[in-house]
Order: C-alpha cells, then sequence, then structure tokens
C-alpha cells in the first residue's frame, strides 16, 4: 500500500484549511474543477504505479545486489543526511531532463497543467512518469544507499514538496537561498518568460543556483501559472496523452530519422529553442468552462467514492490476479474520465455515465464480492438507490440537453 495515502487524510485537510484561509483574506479561491483534475489525474498516478513502481524497484535492488560496492549503514543519522542530500541533487537532475528532453517532458507536463496554484496542484501527477525518472538513481545503487534507505529519502523529499505549492505563504527571507520555498516553487510553476526553466530542486534550492537554473518571484510580474501549450480540458487521461500526442505528430511530420528523433529528445522548444515565443501575461485567459455549481458538488462526491476505491485497490491489488487488477484499474480510470468529462460539459460525458452507473448497477447485482470485499445486503441496496438516483439524472438530462448545462443531484 503507498506510503503517499497515509498521509491523504491530511492532504484533505489541509486543502480544505487553504481555501478556508483564502476565502479570509479575499484570495481568489480553488476552482473545483480544475482542482478536481488534479485530484483525478493523483488518483491515476498511483494506479499507475503498482504496475511500474514495483518493476522499477526491483531493478534498483538487482542493481544494489550486484553492483553495490558497499553497504550504507542505516542505524547512523549521518548517512541517513547524506542520503537525502544526494537523492535530492538527482531529483534536481532528474526533474531538469523532465523539462529539457521531450519525452520526458511529455510525461512531466501534467504537473504543470494547471493554471492555478494551490495544494491540490502538488497531488496532479504523471500517470507515465515512472517509466524514466527511476535510472536516474541507479548511481546510488551502486554507491550502496540500500533500497529501503532510498524509499524512505525518496518519500520524505516527496513529502515536502507538498507544501510549498501554495499562494499563501510570501517569501521566507534567507531560507530562499537554501530551500524549496512556496515563492521560488511558484516561478517554477510558471509560464512567464523569466520562469521558464527554473527553480527544479526538491528540497533544497542550493542545485539551482549552483547551476545557473535559480529565479526569484517578482514583485513587478505576477506568475501565470500553466504551459504555454494549454490542457484546456478536464479529462485526466487526456492530460497524459496529450503532449505524447503532439510528439508523435511532430515526428510523423519530421523527415530522416535524426529529426524525428530530435522531436523525442530536444527540449520542448527544440535545440536552440527556436519555437519559444515572448509570453504576454497580459493576454492570458485561463480555460473556466461553465460548470452549474450542482455538476461540481455531484463531482466531489463521485470524487469521494473515487477515492474510497483507490484506497481499497491498493489494499488488496496485491492479492489479485494480473487480469482483476487491470480490470479494477480500468474502472477508477474509467469513473475519472466521465466525471472529468462532465465537468468541462462535453457531449459525450452523459452517455458515458449513465454507461458507467448501469455497469456499476450490474456490477453490484452480479458480484456479492467486490474484489475480494464482502458487501453486505443493506449496502448494496443503499448504493444501488443512490447510483439509480444519479442514473435517472443523467438519463432525464440527456433527454433535455446535448451537453451537461442543467443540475446534477447529490447523492
Amino acid at each position: 500500500m503507498s506510503p503517499i495515502l497515509y498521509a491523504f487524510p491530511v492532504f484533505l485537510a489541509s486543502m480544505g484549511v487553504e481555501a478556508w484561509l483564502l476565502r479570509r483574506r479575499g484570495l481568489p479561491g480553488y476552482d473545483i474543477p480544475d482542482a478536481l483534475t488534479s485530484l483525478h489525474a493523483g488518483i491515476l498516478s498511483q494506479v499507475a504505479g503498482v504496475f511500474v513502481k514495483l518493476l522499477t524497484f526491483t531493478l534498483y535492488v538487482l542493481v544494489y545486489q550486484k553492483f553495490a560496492v558497499t553497504a550504507w549503514p542505516t542505524d547512523k543519522a549521518l548517512p541517513w543526511v547524506l542520503a537525502l542530500l544526494a537523492y535530492d541533487f538527482i531529483y534536481y537532475w532528474a526533474h531538469r531532463f523532465g523539462h529539457e528532453v521531450g519525452i520526458m517532458w511529455a510525461a512531466h507536463i501534467v504537473h504543470h497543467s494547471s493554471e492555478h496554484f494551490n495544494l491540490s496542484t502538488a497531488l496532479r501527477q504523471s500517470s507515465s512518469g515512472g517509466l524514466f525518472g527511476w535510472v536516474f538513481y541507479l548511481p546510488l545503487a551502486v554507491m550502496g544507499v540500500p533500497p529501503m534507505m532510498l524509499a524512505i529519502v525518496g518519500l520524505i523529499d516527496l513529502l515536502y514538496q507538498y507544501w510549498v505549492h501554495t499562494e499563501l505563504i510570501g517569501k521566507l527571507g534567507w531560507l530562499e537561498k537554501i530551500l524549496v520555498t512556496p515563492s521560488n516553487h511558484r516561478v517554477h510553476h510558471g509560464q512567464n518568460d523569466y520562469c521558464i526553466d527554473t527553480n527544479y530542486g526538491g528540497i533544497f534550492i542550493i542545485w539551482d543556483r549552483i547551476f545557473g537554473t535559480y529565479a526569484d518571484e517578482r514583485d513587478d510580474e505576477k506568475v501565470v501559472y500553466g504551459v504555454r501549450s494549454p490542457l484546456r480540458s478536464y479529462n485526466p487521461l487526456w492530460a497524459n496523452l496529450q503532449h505524447y500526442a503532439v510528439l508523435i505528430d511532430q515526428a510523423a511530420a519530421s523527415k530522416g530519422w535524426r529529426e524525428k528523433l530530435q522531436v523525442w529528445l530536444a527540449p520542448p522548444g527544440g535545440w536552440h529553442h527556436e519555437r519559444v515565443q515572448p509570453f504576454d501575461p497580459a493576454g492570458f485567459v485561463r480555460f473556466e468552462p461553465p460548470t452549474p455549481p450542482d455538476i461540481k458538488r455531484y463531482a466531489v462526491v463521485h470524487y469521494v467514492v473515487l477515492a474510497l476505491m483507490l484506497v481499497h485497490f491498493l489494499m488488496v491489488q496485491a492479492g489479485l490476479d494480473t487480469g482483476s487488477r487491470l480490470v479494477y484499474a480500468a474502472i477508477i480510470l474509467a469513473s475519472a474520465v466521465t466525471v472529468g468529462g462532465l465537468l468541462e460539459g462535453a457531449r459525450w460525458a452523459l452517455a458515458a455515465e449513465a454507461t458507467r452507473l448501469v455497469a456499476t448497477i450490474s456490477a453490484i447485482f452480479l458480484w456479492p464480492v467486490w474484489f475480494t470485499l464482502a458487501t453486505p445486503m443493506v449496502a448494496r441496496v443503499a448504493m444501488v438507490i443512490g447510483l439509480g438516483y444519479c442514473l435517472w439524472w443523467a438519463v432525464r438530462l440527456m433527454r433535455t440537453s446535448p451537453a451537461t448545462a442543467a443540475v446534477a443531484p447529490a447523492e
């Protein structure tokens, strides 16, 4: 079970506090569809991790067992401190390559696709990033960092990065010179000219200062969040696939194998940033389609259900065969995608949602045991009633409107 899930209640509580403080200070609050897209992307990332992380961690263990020149002791504080420093140093380079190599940017762009900046943005993680980043950490295996030590310092590095995704905290004085802070991380998420390719550190910003990639947040130019090629969707699957599709199109249009290879290996702007154009913050328009409040509430309720499904999936997946894991993962994926479609008013979303609800109701009737979870009859009846109400809403709305511009029920 992913250790991140133990921190999940803290994440949700802190997002609630942040939203309350933003409203109290008269600042722009959470955009519910955008935040839910971040949370859906986080769910898909955790599901994908079941299939990817075991393989990549196993490869690290094999390299450690075969090539480690020594074994770092785990019963003293200094090796842990050095391991954390070494991990963060490698994270800097892995993160930097994630911005400067086309195929790695295709994975990492998910995290930057939000045009808002709050604690939910921290959870907008890639489902394919694990395919590339693990290679960077293999030198630690050769150096003798034990696998469990790597896992723990990696978790510390990851959890640290959560709190820096907020606009509530200003500059922190001398800490800006040493640590990644909300201020210098806001710059990292900006698409302003001075923000591009800056502030890659995980915990320590000193790497950026050493290697010339540091930039201060400017008081005279507000950071505009997001990417130059905007996602313009609340579909978490498309968020993960969009830039891969761009690279495939560019490679197909390129002539010769060198040009095709450059598409995948060059920075997003090309080797010489030929395609990077000056950015005008005043001309930026956020993606904010009109989503009725009741549909937002509907999506929030279904996100809670989806989060509970994720917890159960991660608890039982080790005891499931590969086929059952894939089916459960597909159910979670379909749920996140259809709810995202409702939020953006996609014309296919209502039919997809009705289909999902019918399939779920059928599964409750046909499978008294839901992936090892025996469901009491009372709970099954209650779920069917709630889902049936949602289905009635979806069918009624399909008859009156081709899009989702109407009222959704609260379960």
